[in-house]
């Protein structure tokens, strides 16, 4: 598949250790940069979602997102991305990847609006018998671009190009994900509400240590394969 995301908030705070341990599947191990783990809070926009060789359809094409992640590696020590949850305001697009991809995706009211550099998002959980999970914040750049170093947190944290997800049966999935080097920008957060670590059990400071932006990338997208141990 083909995707655009746009307005793109990279939220990063540092977790312990044993707080997400256990909620990792088994056959990944949980990633850590210098001992220490990390779970992002991701707000932004997707569009001219489609089928690599087909063209985008109208209303299910193009719709806000926010995915709360962590980060693993499997038996092969390939690194990548485990989302804890991925609310959505596209009520078909949410069947279909908690069906097809096994992503835990979530129903969502959600708002998504530029105001000059800075972009106002608003998020609330409406999935049937799931938890509350609300975001509301204003977040933009403050600095200009800079592609993260090799080796440094920035980089380790945003340039992952997989994602790893099991089905209700435990089995493992990996999805491969291709795009450009993020062109990253230094940002700043008003966190106005955030319960969306809160809903897994993960308890986080008031503001995220690190705050970075991306306007906009495309992106590839792969089917999944399963993971064999």
């Amino acid at each position: 598949m083909r995707q655009t995301w746009h307005d793109l908030a990279f939220l990063h705070w540092p977790v312990p250790v044993a707080q997400l341990a256990a909620r990792i599947p088994a056959g990944l191990d949980l990633d850590l940069f210098e001992g220490e783990a990390w779970v992002g809070v991701v707000p932004f926009r997707m569009s001219g979602i489609r089928h690599r060789f087909g063209p985008a359809v109208p209303w299910i094409s193009a719709f806000a997102e926010l995915n709360v992640r962590t980060y693993v590696t499997d038996h092969k020590n390939r690194p990548g991305v485990l989302f804890f949850s991925l609310d959505a305001a596209n009520p078909v697009a949410v069947a279909v990847a908690r069906r097809w991809f096994h992503l835990p995706y979530f129903n969502a009211r959600m708002r998504s609006r530029r105001i000059g550099k800075s972009v106002q998002y608003r998020s609330e959980r409406l999935h049937r018998d799931a938890g509350a999970a609300n975001f509301g914040a204003v977040y933009g750049p403050v600095q200009p671009i800079r592609p993260a170093a090799k080796g440094s947190l920035e980089h380790w944290l945003t340039e992952r190009y997989c994602l790893y997800t099991a089905d209700r049966s435990g089995r493992l999935y990996r999805g491969d994900i291709h795009h450009l080097p993020w062109e990253l920008q230094i940002g700043q957060v008003e966190l106005q509400r955030n319960s969306m670590t809160r809903s897994h059990g993960l308890e986080v400071s008031a503001l995220p240590a690190l705050v970075h932006f991306v306007r906009r990338i495309d992106v590839l997208v792969w089917s999944l394969d399963r993971v064999f141990s």
